[in-house]
């Protein structure tokens, strides 16, 4: 299958930029990628890893499609499951970094990258990962963790910008905010442009004024994907963007995509998604193998003209011996009592009401300047996964 994957040819000592799928152990998108693995145009795999930590067991064709990436150097794993920066550190979190570390005894990966945020949800693999507020004891449990991941897994480590924001405030902080957080790891981003579009619609903001804002030279990988619409009940017409990987690139998405990457110095792989679970006719799998030509076409003809450029590599630093876990009890119970709030609220009136009265109200969560028609979007998302 993947044995035909074909030379790039980019120039000596320069970094090739990769046309990628990302996936897992899942029937439905590994079949509607088999025509392009089986002739070698998907250049790289990006792996959700961590999907299998509790698989009883791995067909054999399965793992000899991700040691062929990885004898090439062009098997990348993304993390779903470890929750950044919940406030207090888990025996699950200890135990994924252990089965991390194991994996990398047999894989090669290029890099390691995880979700910004925490997950909402009483159990460790449930929710959706929302974020935190930006303070200075949030950033240390953050480099915190990105230190622990790179010492488990050797190689860079990088962090995925978050769809979902409460307020302008924060979509405006949180390019600089994931430069701090990954800045002592000498860390990269993923640059997820569907996300920036569910931002860009949701807050009504211009792409040049939030582009900007992220640190452009970090950027090594990008994801496109589709999503969906959500209507807004606190915003009677105001429809919300979300990042649900059940649906076709948007046309829109294919444009940020070609307007960004000329903008990431360091780029190396872009990357399509989608969940298996929306693959499941012959016209979703043909559209999503037309999504990835259209993809691989933008990145040919960037390739060309970016030849010669020279990349970082974006090398692990010399880890420390791990001192004490980093944890803030204070931030862990404010993140539990949200997660209680938005999974059991019944409407979006009581979620604002149980928000006012909380703890929550006059923080360093600035629940008074959330947007309501995001809030009903996180209740909605949080019930979703309870």
């Amino acid at each position: 299958m993947a044995e035909q994957l074909q030379p790039v040819g980019a120039s000596a000592g320069t970094p090739d930029i990769l046309s990628a799928i990302a996936c897992n152990l899942d029937a439905d998108i590994l079949s509607a990628s088999f025509p392009l693995l089986e002739v070698g145009r998907v250049e790289a795999l990006e792996w959700s890893f961590d999907t299998l930590f509790w698989a009883e067991q791995v067909p054999e064709w399965f793992t000899e499609l991700l040691l062929t990436y990885s004898q090439q150097q062009r098997l990348v794993g993304h993390g779903v499951y470890f929750s950044l920066l919940s406030g207090r550190w888990t025996a699950e979190q200890q135990q994924w970094l252990q089965q991390l570390q194991e994996l990398t005894k047999r894989f090669a990966f290029d890099h390691i990258t995880e979700h910004f945020g925490f997950f909402t949800g009483q159990n460790f693999h449930s929710g959706a990962p929302l974020p935190i507020p930006y303070t200075r004891s949030a950033l240390h449990l953050g480099q915190d963790r990105l230190q622990r991941i790179q010492q488990a897994c050797g190689c860079p480590v990088g962090l995925e910008n978050l769809a979902f924001a409460y307020s302008l405030d924060e979509v405006q902080r949180h390019g600089e905010f994931l430069d701090e957080l990954v800045e002592p790891v000498n860390g990269f981003l993923i640059l997820d442009v569907h996300n920036l579009f569910c931002q860009l619609h949701n807050f009504a903001v211009p792409y040049e004024e939030l582009i900007r804002r992220y640190p452009l030279d970090r950027v090594r990988e990008i994801h496109i994907s589709g999503g969906s619409w959500d209507d807004s009940g606190p915003t009677p017409g105001r429809p919300v963007r979300r990042d649900t990987h059940d649906g076709a690139v948007p046309e829109e998405v294919f444009q940020l995509l070609e307007q960004t990457m000329p903008r990431c110095p360091n780029l190396r792989y872009v990357v399509l998604e989608q969940l298996g679970n929306a693959l499941k006719t012959d016209a979703q799998h043909t559209q999503f193998r037309a999504d990835f030509c259209r993809m691989e076409a933008l990145v040919t003809r960037h390739r060309s003209r970016a030849a010669g450029r020279a990349g970082q590599l974006f090398l692990p630093l010399q880890p420390g011996a791990a001192g004490p876990v980093a944890e803030d009890e204070s931030l862990y119970a404010q993140q539990q009592q949200l997660s209680r709030i938005l999974e059991t609220a019944p409407t979006f009136e009581e979620a604002r009401r149980q928000l006012q009265a909380s703890p929550l109200a006059h923080s360093a969560w600035k629940i008074e300047e959330w947007e309501p028609h995001m809030l009903e979007t996180a209740r909605r998302i949080a019930q979703k996964w309870q």
